[in-house]
């Protein structure tokens, strides 16, 4: 039921029979349920598309994102190689310290600032320790139509506030959660004979932007239909202070996994031209999905 899950759910049955496992269905904070469901179920392939993804939260919350980010990872990587099933697991930019000013390739040092960006990298630790088939995709800056986001944010304080502080000296690539897991599916039908694409690969968006140009290139597009009088300013980290650090720069190279895929990963902004796109198809539509409106800030 999360982003990146429930577009998953819409991508990945081309390849096969999926079971898809929502929080109700499975508790990850469970380790020995987790192990049973694994051998009751027999995968060939395993997608963990579950984390503990509240950065701030997670400094005060740390044995909870470990449990998530690092236990659970590690548990699912332990069975899946003892059935020899493909482990897919995602990962994070925010292992990164930001220090460099080009963008990180997969063999980079990690040096995260944060709690989250601790767990998530020990997670991916514990993927390879097992030496089980794994594809670790690592990605950052998600959003979508969906859950919580930077996007849905944007669009529900614009319509309520004259102004937006908008943090200016961080850079990333802002990912669409579908192009996520269109590509992920690409990936997987080329290794269904195989099995040779496998280890660590960058995910993202291609480009890079500031939190506050992607806020200014949401609300000036020419597909928000709304009347906004909202101004967008830019602000330092310094003076927006969090609870986490963020890295300055932690735009990651999609070069891999062009060379050795052919897949070529879209521009920022041309994502966010089909997301909004699509927006505005639902709100015309007043479209609904099978769990409820597909806009807001729950399912």
């Amino acid at each position: 039921n999360g982003q990146i899950g429930w577009e998953l759910n819409r991508t990945l049955p081309v390849l096969g029979e999926v079971t898809a496992l929502g929080r109700e269905e499975l508790n990850l904070l469970d380790l020995n349920t987790v192990r049973s469901t694994v051998r009751k179920l027999k995968p060939d392939l395993i997608v963990n598309a579950a984390a503990y993804t509240a950065v701030d939260q997670a400094e005060e919350e740390a044995a909870q994102a470990e449990a998530l980010n690092f236990k659970a990872p590690k548990a699912l990587a332990e069975e899946a190689a003892l059935i020899k099933a493909l482990l897919v697991h995602y990962s994070t930019d925010y292992i990164f310290d930001g220090a460099k000013r080009e963008p990180y390739r997969e063999d980079d040092l990690p040096n995260p600032l944060n709690v989250y960006g601790k767990t998530k990298l020990q997670g991916e630790n514990a993927v390879r320790e097992t030496e089980t088939n794994h594809l670790i995709l690592r990605t950052g800056w998600i959003y979508g139509l969906r859950g919580k986001n930077f996007l849905l944010t944007i669009l529900r304080l614009a319509c309520k506030r004259d102004l937006l502080n908008i943090v200016d000296d961080q850079f990333g690539s802002p990912t669409w959660c579908r192009l996520i897991a269109e590509a992920t599916a690409q990936i997987l039908a080329q290794n269904v004979n195989n099995m040779e694409i496998q280890g660590t690969y960058h995910l993202s968006s291609s480009g890079e932007t500031t939190w506050y140009h992607f806020a200014r290139a949401i609300l000036e597009s020419d597909l928000i239909e709304e009347e906004l009088s909202c101004r967008v300013e830019p602000l330092t980290s310094e003076e927006y202070k969090r609870p986490a650090r963020r890295p300055a720069y932690s735009v990651l190279s999609n070069e891999k996994l062009k060379t050795e895929t052919g897949l070529a990963l879209p521009g920022w902004r041309y994502s966010l031209r089909l997301v909004l796109l699509y927006y505005l198809w639902i709100k015309n539509k007043s479209w609904r999905d099978s769990n409820g409106p597909i806009l807001g800030t729950g399912n």
